[in-house]
């Protein structure tokens, strides 16, 4: 699995191949001796381990990461998104990273962009992000992630009606159906990606005049 895109790519033959998964393995955490194991041998983290070592086969400078930490326990989560991080440093690497945790997000990435109905309607830095969100779709996000603090209040958005059909999108604004913000224009018109504030750009009619919670 490890040696497949070397071989496909031309990149390494024979002993070449097998030397070169004998050192990804071993950069992320796993013992050469591992190429030789059938897949039903390994567990979800190492895995994921294994797929990570796949990915930087061929030294990529940009690696798209869709939902690596999803199926793995909080333990797991930790050490692979750890690993990443080493990997990332070490390499150079750019990541996308594609995850439906915040908690996750917050941890990694450096830029954060919202998607809703496969439009981008929130993009900016982590931090901007998280605590100064401009879209009414990223705050009901941002209103489910976990406080430390179990006296910690504050008011959960639940989001009314379904996600619409991506085929037959409502005309307009796409979360209008479910933004307790709405105004007549966004069943009309379609917010345009503006700057709302340097680097902090956000599709929303009314971004410069919302004031949102984020998680702060």
């Amino acid at each position: 699995i490890v040696g497949e895109p070397l071989i496909i790519n031309r990149v390494a033959r024979g002993r070449a191949v097998e030397e070169r998964v004998a050192e990804l393995l071993a950069r992320v955490g796993l013992r050469p001796e591992y190429m030789r194991r059938y897949p039903h041998a390994f567990s979800g983290g190492q895995r994921q381990r294994i797929g990570i070592a796949r990915a930087l086969a061929l030294n990529p400078r940009l690696v798209v990461a869709d939902e690596p930490v999803s199926a793995l326990d909080v333990s797991i989560q930790a050490q692979t998104l750890n690993l990443l991080q080493d990997l990332q440093a070490e390499f150079n690497l750019s990541y996308i990273f594609v995850a439906h945790d915040l908690s996750v997000v917050q941890h990694i990435s450096d830029n954060v962009a919202v998607m809703y109905v496969g439009r981008l309607v929130e993009y900016a830095t982590n931090e901007e992000l998280f605590f100064n969100p401009k879209h009414p779709y990223t705050e009901a996000l941002l209103s489910s992630v976990r406080r430390p603090d179990p006296l910690s209040k504050r008011e959960r958005i639940v989001l009314e009606g379904d996600v619409p059909d991506p085929a037959h999108p409502p005309t307009g604004c796409y979360f209008h159906p479910r933004c307790r913000y709405a105004k007549d224009i966004c069943q009309s018109e379609t917010p345009p990606l503006l700057e709302v504030t340097p680097g902090h750009v956000a599709a929303c009619h009314f971004a410069s005049e919302l004031t949102l919670q984020g998680v702060g």
